[in-house]
């Protein structure tokens, strides 16, 4: 009888495990699940539409800059796994508050301790994570832990509306806080690793010391002194920025837009799960494509797709209106985080990776928790929400002008940061 030899699956795929997870609940339920709850607690606390969702905006005006540098700074010197952990326990922790809340004090409050959960447990450490674990394969690795945010995502308004429906808002907010801590805080203690050199491997698990990768991920990395005096980190931060401040004005107020439109909550909480399971197939495909061309080119591809499915929003809202562009928008918006690390990556390296993305998706989250709180100002004032998809179709278009003019040629970047 033949025996062959098992071959034992590389530890970086558990890594991808545990930042799906991550993401799928920090991010994907958490930031694609609240709009769902704008409406009870405008019924239930008399909120208006803009101090519904200013509670995220302040958080990342106010709480986000300090601790986004602090977990930079923090990932880069203690490795993002205790980092994740932290951001877990407080994320949980303030959901679960958030079901005995009965006033827009203590609302803004939590959304502030849920911010600090969303920073240390949600992109920011695990691009880095992923970024550590893989090389040759980084964008393929990458686009299947944001599989988790956008499967999150995908079931969190089905879900999340269920839950309200059967136990109602405050049960709802609590039944998701403790999942995120049960499931969230095994997975970081018993699976996530900072780095392979933690469990004695290498990227890939390979040795990339003679190939042109190899080449690429060993080259000097920048400062971020010296990064932040290139056009290139500019760009990349006004590129992304201005793309996902149209992404979260557009997720936030879809399901009220539809409303308006004479659609019950509940077909417009499937439009919205519609649009984030087209996300799936955007971030397979991205994940795949971006190993194959220069990331930065398929990253302005996806971002022009998405700006211009915007105007649909400003046709007849017929079902199939809807449903189209909830597929057009939905399978661009799965390159909206995943790029990032990856076209930072190749301009500046891994060296001060967890910095440079804080800063960046610093500046990104502001973008997207401002683009809302604009969009419902708007709304207030002119009952309609033309203006605001123009404006945000207009910031797309720039985003994906900016990202196309990035240079990643790694010769010239080296020698401008000299």
């Amino acid at each position: 009888m033949l025996l062959t030899k098992r071959r034992r699956i590389f530890y970086g795929w558990w890594i991808v495990a545990a930042a799906f997870l991550n993401l799928f609940f920090t991010t994907g339920i958490v930031y694609y699940g609240l709009p769902v709850f704008y409406l009870p607690l405008i019924r239930s606390l008399g909120f208006d539409r803009q101090q519904a969702m200013s509670g995220i905006f302040y958080g990342f005006v106010l709480v986000a800059p300090l601790f986004g540098l602090f977990a930079g700074a923090l990932i880069d010197r203690v490795g993002a796994r205790r980092v994740i952990l932290c951001g877990a326990v407080f994320s949980g922790l303030a959901l679960v508050f958030m079901g005995l809340i009965s006033s827009l004090r203590q609302y803004y409050a939590l959304c502030f301790i849920e911010v600090v959960g969303y920073v240390l447990a949600g992109p920011i450490p695990n691009q880095v994570l992923v970024a550590k674990w893989f090389r040759a394969l980084r964008g393929r690795a990458m686009g299947y832990a944001y599989l988790g945010l956008g499967l999150g995502g995908a079931v969190s308004p089905t879900l999340i509306h269920s839950l309200i429906d059967g136990f109602g808002w405050r049960r709802a907010f609590q039944s998701i806080g403790m999942a995120i801590i049960l499931i969230l805080l095994p997975v970081g203690i018993w699976i996530t690793r900072s780095s392979p050199q933690d469990s004695g491997l290498l990227p890939d698990g390979v040795d990339h010391s003679d190939s042109p990768v190899g080449a690429i991920g060993q080259s000097a990395s920048a400062s971020v002194r010296k990064a932040a005096r290139t056009p290139d980190f500019w760009l990349l931060l006004a590129g992304s920025t201005l793309t996902i401040f149209a992404i979260g004005t557009v997720i936030s107020h879809f399901v009220l837009f539809l409303t308006d439109a004479g659609h019950d909550a509940g077909w417009a909480s499937h439009a919205l799960s519609v649009l984030l399971i087209s996300s799936l197939a955007g971030r397979v495909t991205v994940g795949y494509v971006a190993d194959r061309f220069r990331r930065k080119n398929v990253m302005a591809l996806f971002y022009l797709v998405l700006a211009i499915a915007i105007p649909l929003l400003l046709v007849r809202h017929s079902n199939a209106t809807v449903y189209a562009f909830a597929a057009v928008f939905g399978f661009a918006m799965g390159a909206d985080y995943m790029l990032i690390p990856l076209v930072t990556a190749d301009c500046f390296g891994l060296e001060a990776l967890g910095k440079l993305l804080a800063l960046i998706i610093m500046a990104d989250s502001l973008g997207q928790t401002f683009g809302p709180v604009m969009a419902g100002h708007i709304f207030d004032t002119r009952h309609s929400y033309n203006l605001a998809w123009g404006i945000i179709t207009i910031g797309g278009i720039l985003g994906a002008v900016a990202i196309y003019l990035i240079s990643t040629d790694r010769a010239a970047t080296s020698r401008r940061l000299l």
